[in-house]
């Protein structure tokens, strides 16, 4: 009997003696609740009496205090109307010595919600991203037309027509960039509330080509530069507001279009390094977001972003991830090409450098050789190429050369002393860059203002031009 209440005692010792480890956990760590106002859920575990601390007026808490074992807060924040994003960060503390943070955030509210009438995801008939990209190859840009500052005649061209969108196919080109702007057709500048006669108009274009069966890329394009000037950290609260803005109108709109249907964030964002994209990843994820939340075909469509200033170089150095998407394999990274400038499009000498008439190793002049190229020939090519294809398309994210071109200067005041030299040189330039691109995966979309096939009786104007785009993509 001793030994009985001995070792009883030893055991009821030993449980005194032990020490119970204080544990808590708030997860998550980091909530951005919507600027319209929303819920999100805060789970607390812990072996102790707990209490948190809240400094914001705007945001309120279920409970502000617990006991041991699992509990779940809701944190509504109210609609921020303050014109600037706001943040707290919430504190934690347990009787036990532990304490631990949760950062909420959310942006202002300066236009109102146009998603009022959101459906149920369609995933039918939508391909991947991967799956998209295999079904055209060679695109063409209807450009300096609804993108155009002062409407879709305004720069020269006439309005597209459905016979001109015809005449492109039957070229054999299998889809159609439309650069558009949009934020220069709002009717209300404090709501930011696209005209309808404008989006009826885009709708009858993206019609046109959606229903001869071409691939189409709609996008915001330069727009006066709302977006594309302004990837700062001062202005990404607004210009945030207006990118959700806009593209839920032009979302919800063309929201029934099926799969031939893209949609493309920005046009070439002057983003250069790493704080700028962070910038324009944000402005990226607010598309992305704004185009999901409408659902039907746009919670699977195909959507395309735009690296930092649309450079290869750039884009595969900076553009270390995309957008969180809650569809998977859907989105593209779209990248620009006038390399090199001087030679590409340059239409006179400045202090920078001079116009160049002559591109490629086989084709330099020894009549000008001050036109010959001194850089962005062959291997420049290939090199950008090669680093878009290992950092993306390898990756199984589609690359679109959304813009590319070399142009004749076969008229006056600037006109080749070696004029069959320079034409051979523009010819070669389209074909190899149409090529090589098309050999790594990337998509290319050549930039046509009406230089090459008349806009007004759908004729072609460049023959040379248009044979040499299609021998580079044989």
């Amino acid at each position: 009997m001793l030994k009985f209440v001995f070792a009883v005692l030893l055991v009821t010792g030993c449980k005194k003696n032990d020490k119970i480890t204080p544990e808590l956990s708030a997860s998550p760590s980091e909530i951005t609740l919507p600027a319209e106002g929303g819920t999100a859920d805060i789970a607390i575990n812990g072996n102790a009496q707990w209490t948190v601390s809240n400094g914001a007026s705007w945001l309120h808490l279920s409970k502000t205090s617990g006991s041991s074992g699992s509990s779940t807060i809701q944190a509504t924040a109210t609609s921020n109307q303050t014109g600037a994003a706001r943040s707290v960060v919430l504190s934690v503390d347990a009787a036990n010595g532990q304490a631990r943070i949760v950062k909420v955030s959310q942006p202002a509210t300066i236009y109102p919600s146009y998603n009022t009438s959101p459906q149920a995801p369609v995933s039918t008939g939508m391909s991947t991203a991967v799956q998209l990209a295999a079904k055209f190859k060679l695109g063409w840009n209807i450009g300096n037309t609804l993108e155009a500052t002062g409407g879709e005649t305004s720069w020269g061209n006439p309005q597209i027509t459905e016979a001109y969108v015809k005449s492109v196919k039957q070229l054999g080109f299998t889809a159609i960039r439309l650069p558009c702007a949009w934020d220069l057709h709002v009717d209300n500048k404090a709501t930011a509330h696209i005209d309808q006669n404008w989006m009826n108009r885009v709708k009858e274009v993206v019609g046109y080509c959606v229903n001869n069966g071409l691939y189409v890329m709609l996008n915001i394009h330069w727009d006066g530069g709302w977006l594309e000037n302004n990837i700062s950290k001062l202005k990404q609260d607004s210009v945030n507001a207006k990118q959700k803005a806009l593209w839920e109108q032009i979302a919800t709109v063309m929201r029934d279009f099926d799969e031939h249907l893209m949609f493309a964030s920005a046009n070439e964002p002057a983003a250069d390094n790493a704080e700028e994209m962070e910038v324009l990843a944000l402005y990226h994820q607010t598309f992305v977001d704004a185009v999901r939340s409408t659902g039907g075909k746009n919670s699977h469509r195909v959507l395309i972003l735009q690296g930092p200033s649309t450079s290869a170089t750039l884009t595969s150095d900076l553009m270390s991830t995309l957008p969180k998407d809650p569809v998977d394999n859907r989105l593209m990274v779209e990248v620009h090409n006038y390399t090199p400038s001087q030679f590409c499009f340059l239409g006179e000498d400045v202090s920078w450098g001079k116009m160049v008439y002559y591109w490629g190793a086989g084709n330099h002049s020894t009549i000008e050789p001050d036109r010959n190229p001194t850089y962005g020939e062959e291997d420049a090519h290939i090199s950008d190429f090669d680093k878009v294809k290992a950092k993306f398309v390898d990756k199984g994210i589609p690359v679109i050369m959304g813009e590319y071109g070399a142009y004749r200067r076969d008229g006056s005041p600037h006109i080749p002393k070696d004029l069959a030299l320079h034409n051979k040189s523009v010819d070669y330039w389209i074909t190899f860059v149409t090529r090589e691109a098309l050999a790594r995966g990337i998509k290319p979309f050549w930039w046509d203002t009406g230089g090459a096939l008349d806009r007004n009786n759908s004729t072609v104007k460049d023959q040379r031009t248009i044979d040499a785009l299609l021998a580079g993509a044989k």
